[in-house]
């Protein structure tokens, strides 16, 4: 079965990085049996902590998109986060601002695999575990890595966001 197109582009986006799990192994994205629309429940069907959850969430900063990649066990304080980046308007992009610029749906959003780079930041707090998991493309992919791959495929910057 092929596989949908935006885990394929991940897929494609995590192999033309050379991006590497834990082990040191090629990254690749796995499908769950069911959706996983939460950290949470990421975490539940992973059995990991839900710190070791990379949640893509994407701000519309002064009208632009801001890819933030955040650990599960926390919320992004965006007035804390606007102040520190230098911009004078931070809020949750709307399903369809978000689609428009990863081509990926809210629950399934991705470190990589958008139509163009996205401005990043990799939440600091990712980088107290040695195994991390980020959404593949749709709501039931993920792919593992690490806090340092994760920074260096997407060319993230690493950041407190809570």
């Amino acid at each position: 079965m092929q596989p949908h197109p935006n885990v394929q582009a991940v897929q494609d986006a995590l192999a033309g990085a050379d991006a590497r799990d834990a082990s040191g192994t090629p990254s690749a994205v796995r499908l769950l049996p069911d959706a996983v629309h939460t950290a949470a429940a990421a975490a539940e069907a992973l059995g990991v902590e839900v710190g070791q959850i990379a949640n893509s969430l994407v701000f519309e900063a002064d009208g632009e998109p801001l890819l933030v990649l955040t650990s599960g066990a926390h919320r992004v304080d965006t007035a804390g986060l606007a102040a520190s980046i230098g911009v004078t308007r931070l809020r949750r992009a709307t399903p369809e601002f978000v689609k428009q610029h990863t081509g990926q749906v809210i629950g399934g959003v991705a470190p990589v695999g958008h139509p163009k780079p996205l401005r990043t930041l990799v939440d600091t707090a990712l980088a107290a575990y040695p195994e991390i998991w980020a959404a593949g493309g749709v709501p039931r992919a993920v792919f593992p890595t690490t806090y340092t791959e994760l920074l260096r495929v997407t060319g993230g910057t690493p950041t407190e966001v809570a």
